[in-house]
């Protein structure tokens, strides 16, 4: 049940740019380039996105690319 309250709200914070945990804006993270499609941004608090560079979005990162 906690999980179905905390999922619409992070996907929430990733649609407009910020990080789930601290919820400082993920333009401000350190970027590193993975292929032509991706980038891998570290948030100051710690956690790690991938941002599409297609989409223009950003998801959680997998622990095969971290």
């Amino acid at each position: 049940m906690f999980k179905n309250v905390i999922a619409p709200v992070q996907t929430w914070l990733l649609l407009h740019g910020q990080c789930v945990g601290c919820g400082k804006s993920l333009s401000k993270a350190t970027k590193i380039p993975l292929n032509s499609e991706s980038e891998k941004a570290t948030c100051q608090c710690g956690r790690i996105f991938i941002f599409d560079l297609k989409k223009r979005c950003y998801r959680r990162a997998l622990f095969e690319e971290v």
